[in-house]
């Protein structure tokens, strides 16, 4: 039970340091555990439009919040290294599917560098934020005023909670 607190201690501290590193090796292909759960596990992944507290968002088939990074420019993702650790990419094995609310002509996928295919909506490569730790948490919208949470018409939601 200390481990993952510690883990998750770890992360957190590094999110300032995280999240503009674009450089060095990509090791982006293992699970990230995120509050008890596997995020990034590339088992097939829903991307779903639920209620919360800033709206209508997007989020994954257990209610998961899911980000967008104002640094990916052309539907490429540029969070690597100790950003993805903060960040994990919604990577899956086969494409993502649609939900409830969610468009299927918004939903596609983009390849990283590490060679995992990674969601993205609309333009944006979609990822999860390891200080959410349940379904509806939106802890990571407007960290460093570039992490936002996406609505369902692709586009980024700048309220704040």
């Amino acid at each position: 039970m200390r481990t993952p607190m510690i883990i998750f201690g770890v992360a957190l501290i590094a999110t300032t340091a995280a999240c503009g590193s674009t450089s060095g090796p990509a090791d982006q292909g293992a699970p990230v555990t995120v509050g008890g759960g596997s995020v990034g596990d590339q088992s097939a992944v829903r991307v779903q439009v639920e209620e919360s507290s800033l709206g209508p968002i997007l989020t994954d088939q257990d209610g998961r919040t899911l980000y967008a990074f104002l640094n990916d420019k052309g539907g490429a993702s540029s969070c690597t290294d100790e950003c993805i650790a903060t960040w994990p990419a919604l990577i899956s094995r086969v494409p993502a599917t649609t939900g409830t609310g969610a468009s299927p002509e918004l939903l596609s996928q983009t390849s990283r560098a590490e060679g995992t295919s990674q969601a993205t909506y609309g333009e944006w490569p979609l990822y999860y934020y390891v200080g959410d730790v349940g379904p509806g948490d939106v802890d990571g919208q407007g960290v460093e005023n570039v992490w936002f949470v996406v609505d369902a018409d692709g586009k980024l939601v700048k309220t704040m909670p």
